[in-house]
């Protein structure tokens, strides 16, 4: 099996964007992805401040690994949805600023009626940010969890360009009831990302809970298998969103995935 890169998320350190920089790199990431909302706008970074970025991540032997721009809302929510448009354009800007080709969100619900106004609605914003990311040089990548696997696929199906991709989330799919073992086989050509999330069942809860890496369901040694079958040398970024001590289950997190890459 070819080893991958593996990344941490500076949002999920929940520390000031420098001191995240350095606990990436003292827990062994060799990436980083950067949360352009709640941790680095682009907005708020001038020219200057990303070349001082970069030099930073140089001297630290670390890169950017994605970029995350989570939206309030997914696209297929006409509401504000020009400015949330302009917004996205942005973050894929920044990332190719950054040496990131990867810009992770959530799109929104795919209805399962594929021909829903929603679903064409949603569409045609992917089709416009696909077209715009053939531009610039970096590609959206949907985070899976709010659907099954193969209804966000034949979606994508739809697509008249097809530089839109998957960011693989399986802890996401566990939570939301999605999770089986053939979801990554079924979007496994478009995955540009993974998101090692992990997650267990709540019977009692009907709904799932998110557990550190290699305690839950998620089966990552059968994923990372089946992505080289599609010769797959993207990023596989640690995701924690809650924990009593976060650096700690990061820097588990990253022994685990480097352990079973062996």
């Amino acid at each position: 099996m070819p080893i991958l890169r593996i990344g941490i998320g500076t949002g999920n350190l929940q520390q000031p964007l420098k001191k995240a920089l350095h606990t990436a790199a003292k827990v062994g990431a060799q990436g980083i992805e950067i949360d352009a909302r709640n941790v680095l706008r682009p907005s708020e970074l001038s020219e200057t401040g990303r070349r001082q970025l970069r030099k930073m991540l140089d001297d630290l032997n670390l890169q950017v690994a994605a970029v995350r721009f989570n939206t309030r809302r997914g696209y297929d929510v006409a509401d504000d949805l020009d400015r949330r448009m302009e917004a996205t354009r942005e973050a894929l800007r920044f990332a190719y600023s950054l040496g990131a080709s990867t810009v992770i969100n959530s799109i929104g619900r795919v209805d399962e009626d594929l021909d829903a106004p929603t679903n064409q609605q949603l569409i045609a914003c992917l089709e416009d940010i696909a077209r715009w990311g053939q531009h610039i040089g970096a590609m959206l990548a949907c985070e899976t969890g709010n659907e099954p696997v193969d209804r966000l696929a034949q979606l994508l199906d739809r697509l008249r360009y097809q530089t839109i991709g998957v960011a693989f989330n399986p802890g996401n799919l566990i939570i939301n009831g999605w999770y089986d073992s053939t979801s990554i086989e079924v979007v496994g050509p478009r995955v540009l990302t993974v998101i090692a999330r992990d997650a267990v069942r709540d019977l009692a809860r009907g709904r799932g809970l998110e557990v550190p890496l290699g305690d839950g369901t998620a089966d990552f040694p059968h994923i990372l298998a089946t992505l080289e079958q599609f010769d797959y040398r993207g990023w596989i970024i640690a995701d924690r969103q809650r924990s009593d001590d976060l650096e700690y289950d990061l820097s588990n997190a990253v022994k685990y995935l480097r352990a079973i890459q062996q």
